[in-house]
């Protein structure tokens, strides 16, 4: 006889292995008060609501039935982005530079986890920052244009991400 299936009463359910386990769905098939979350999720990121009390009452959602989902829907472009970047610079030698890569990175949200810097030769070093990408609000592209748009940057590529 098989074993009946026990569903944990916080959290999400856990697979066979112990990990959470994710799914991708059409959003046609989605239960309304899923579609909702999501829609009142979009509203306070966009800013169109300022409060969750006034995106659930904008969607006609119960703060409750908001609460149980909120944490367990994104967008699949949401969770495309999370991950780590491992980008590789080469930077003019001059003072400051990195300093102000650092700060764009922070200031899209971005969270360093490490850096390694060569010594620089001819007048240029190269640098290796990995970040973890789930705060940045935007693509790769604009992100990566971005740093590269900071006065001293000569070259920046991403070299993998995962």
């Amino acid at each position: 006889m098989p074993e009946e299936r026990k569903w944990q009463d916080a959290g999400a359910p856990e697979g066979p292995n112990g990990l959470e386990r994710y799914f991708v769905v059409r959003e046609d098939l989605l239960p309304e008060a899923v579609l909702k979350a999501i829609r009142a999720k979009e509203l306070l990121d966009s800013g169109a609501a300022k409060t969750i009390n006034e995106a659930v009452e904008q969607v006609d959602m119960s703060r409750s039935a908001y609460y149980k989902y909120k944490d367990g829907i994104y967008p699949l472009t949401r969770l495309e982005r999370e991950r780590i970047a491992t980008i590789s610079l080469d930077l003019e030698h001059r003072s400051g530079i990195l300093s102000r890569v650092l700060a764009l990175i922070a200031a899209m949200d971005g969270n360093v986890l490490t850096i390694h810097q060569s010594i620089p030769l001819q007048g240029y070093a190269n640098v290796v920052i990995s970040v973890e990408m789930s705060g940045i609000q935007q693509p790769m592209q604009p992100f990566m244009d971005a740093i590269r748009s900071v006065d001293g940057v000569r070259k920046a590529i991403v070299i993998g991400q995962g």
